[in-house]
């Protein structure tokens, strides 16, 4: 068996981004991975500005002012955000300024207003302010070239609104990853059909489906299969022709009907491993097909899910262009305890929330999908580990 390491190598150095790309504007660049380097094009803010209420003047001209001894300037005018008139206030004079508004040239400080008699045409200053004090000068949040959005990273929401404070309308981004998904099993009926005993619900199509939407993945038309290795071979000659990445569920293990032994023959398909160690999910079977790679998932919903996590959402990133595509580890305290001994490696749903990793439900089989409910980790157990308890300190996998 493979450790789960060195299965994820082998994934990882068959895996090259995508070369397709393409140009998304603003509005629709939430989740998609940048395809260049996008460097400021100005500066922001473009000009100093005011934070708040109150005159722009120069802290020479109120130095030692206090409510007993104030300092009176003359009020040359007044200026608001958005107001494109240049003021230039001279020696013992201020500009009455509202938050976002043009600090003029000459002018170093800005006073609150509540330090001030609100005058209009004279100002009594109350306090002293030094030189550079509540002015937000042109460029402190971005300078000019600064690169803001680097090529390989995936665009958040806060990317998107510094792009749209130096007006950039869109991005070159990479193209979805194509993915087909094909869910095997003569045992599936799907949702809304009559389900006659022995027969169960597709829920690996399903939810393998929506996970893929949640990755910007492209998924072309999901399908499920009979367990006939021929049929199988078929539908994947022809899902490859139009995907970057194959993904199937079912048939992996030792069994009468776990076809994929004999599927990867028929394709002509590299085989890179079959087994991991480690549970749920351990019978993955992985190859390379006309130059994308083949993850054979368990039939076992969580089993699916969760190799899908660790093995298949790496290899996504990674073919999406993203330059952080390792999977993302932290330590944390558990809460609850597990009573089962891990002899082998052992992946387990939890919930954390700041240090905290809580168990999602006392069902640790690999069929069982309700568990994940809830779940945003998996807490990794090391083989030869015994029952865990409330307070041990655990290694979790974020999802």
């Amino acid at each position: 068996m493979e450790s789960l390491e060195s299965a994820l190598a082998l994934l990882m150095e068959r895996v090259h981004p995508v070369e397709r790309t393409e140009y998304a504007p603003l509005h629709a660049l939430l989740g998609r991975v940048a395809a260049e380097d996008v460097a400021a094009p100005m500066q922001v803010p473009p000009f100093d500005r005011s934070p708040l209420d109150g005159y722009a003047l120069r802290g020479a001209d109120i130095a030692g002012a206090s409510r007993e001894c104030p300092a009176r300037l003359r009020v040359i005018g007044e200026a608001c955000a958005g107001c494109g008139e240049r003021f230039a206030p001279g020696p013992g004079e201020a500009l009455r300024v509202m938050t976002g508004a043009p600090v003029p040239a000459g002018c170093d400080c800005v006073v609150r207003q509540e330090d001030t008699d609100l005058g209009m045409e004279t100002v009594a200053v109350y306090t002293a302010v030094p030189a550079g004090r509540n002015v937000c000068r042109a460029g402190e949040d971005v300078r000019l070239g600064d690169v803001l959005l680097h090529r390989g990273e995936r665009i958040t929401a806060a990317h998107i609104g510094v792009l749209a404070s130096l007006g950039v309308t869109g991005a070159k981004v990479y193209a979805p990853v194509r993915a087909a998904l094909l869910c095997t099993g003569d045992e599936l009926r799907q949702p809304g059909e009559t389900l006659p005993f022995g027969k169960i619900y597709d829920a690996n199509r399903a939810v393998l489906s929506a996970r893929l939407s949640e990755l910007g993945v492209s998924l072309a038309s999901p399908e499920s299969a009979q367990d006939d290795p021929e049929t199988v071979a078929q539908a994947l000659r022809k899902a490859a022709e139009h995907c970057d990445v194959l993904l199937t569920t079912g048939g992996v293990s030792v069994g009468k009907k776990d076809i994929f032994h004999q599927v990867l023959p028929l394709l002509g398909a590299e085989r890179l491993f079959w087994k991991v160690a480690m549970k749920p999910g351990s019978p993955l079977l992985c190859g390379v097909y006309e130059g994308k790679l083949l993850i054979c998932l368990s039939g076992n919903p969580f089993a699916a899910l969760a190799c899908f996590e660790v093995f298949a959402v790496p290899v996504l990133r990674r073919l999406a262009g993203e330059t952080r595509a390792a999977l993302r580890r932290t330590q944390g305290t558990l809460t609850g305890d597990f009573p089962k001994e891990s002899k082998g490696r052992r992946l387990i749903r939890a919930r954390m929330e700041g240090d905290r990793v809580t168990l999602t439900g006392a069902n640790h089989s690999s069929g069982s999908l309700a568990t994940m409910i809830g779940c945003n980790c998996l807490i990794d157990i090391p083989a030869g580990t015994g029952p865990l308890h409330t307070g041990d300190r655990v290694e979790v996998i974020l999802l």
